[in-house]
């Protein structure tokens, strides 16, 4: 069983949680991911380490309430326990060597995003972020990434916060102005990150991806969170979930995610209505 050390609600949606687990806050490195259960009956979902404190030996997730799980895992509180936190798995995003790097997060992939801008800024990098959501309400992490960015950039589709566009509306003005970056590191929804790549493209700027398939296991047995890159069949649990963003199947990507949306949906509904039960 793991504590949960905290809990803090970032929006209507998502919710940030530390949790007590000191061999993973041990080993863990941004980009990297575990796998957990609410409880012993409860199905298995991967989320992306947000933070860790090693002296603590606590582990910061920070989910979005889309199904089941989440569902169950948000009515969980501070001081109470969760059955099983399973990690670091994958490959930690590489941030060696890099002199000068766009950050660019999308929605809930911002709270992957900006420990990788961290890592980055405490290496010396001189870091720009992009960061974008829907609408002022849905906005998070906006002070951590001004505290680790040289150069920053809000965007609202809306307008409501911010710059009103998409976060390529900024990116692609940057790399027009001459602006060089080493990477350009990409983190949130498939659409996004596929037009991320395609702006990074025309200005011939390496761009790498972050890839949150379908996953079980976790170890590369399953199978469920194959993906196409250059042509191959990888494994994001194994092989990533980083990959460079040029040779993703972003396409195929987005059919396969949209396979079990409706089933989520379902299942969300029906744990909200067990737990209104159990409230009365």
């Amino acid at each position: 069983m793991f504590k949960i050390a905290s809990k803090k609600v970032l929006n209507p949606t998502v919710v940030e949680m530390d949790i007590v687990a000191p061999l993973v806050a041990k080993k863990a490195e941004p980009g990297q991911f575990i796998i957990l259960r609410v409880d012993s009956e409860g199905e298995r979902i991967p989320l992306t380490v947000a933070g860790f404190d090693r002296e603590a030996g606590t582990v910061k997730i920070i989910f979005q309430i889309v199904g089941a799980t989440t569902e169950l895992l948000n009515h969980k509180n501070a001081g109470e326990f969760i059955e099983d936190f399973v990690g670091p798995l994958g490959v930690p995003t590489e941030t060696d060597g890099l002199g000068e790097v766009c950050v660019v997060g999308g929605g809930v992939g911002c709270a992957i995003a900006q420990p990788i801008a961290k890592k980055l800024f405490e290496n010396g990098a001189k870091v720009t972020s992009v960061i974008g959501f829907r609408t002022k309400d849905l906005v998070i992490l906006e002070n951590e990434f001004k505290a680790v960015s040289e150069e920053f950039h809000l965007m609202t589709d809306d307008g409501s916060m911010g710059e009103m566009g998409n976060v390529c509306v900024p990116l692609e003005r940057i790399l027009a102005s001459g602006k060089k970056f080493d990477k350009i590191i990409a983190i949130g929804p498939l659409i996004m990150m596929k037009f991320v790549v395609e702006t990074a493209k025309k200005f011939n700027v390496p761009c790498t991806v972050s890839m949150n398939p379908i996953m079980i296991d976790g170890t590369g047995m399953c199978g469920g969170c194959r993906l196409t890159v250059g042509g191959k069949m990888k494994f994001a649990c194994v092989d990533g979930p980083d990959f460079d963003g040029y040779e993703v199947d972003f396409d195929e990507m987005m059919t396969r995610n949209r396979i079990y949306s409706d089933f989520e949906q379902k299942a969300r509904e029906e744990t909200c209505n067990l737990l209104k039960k159990e409230v009365k």
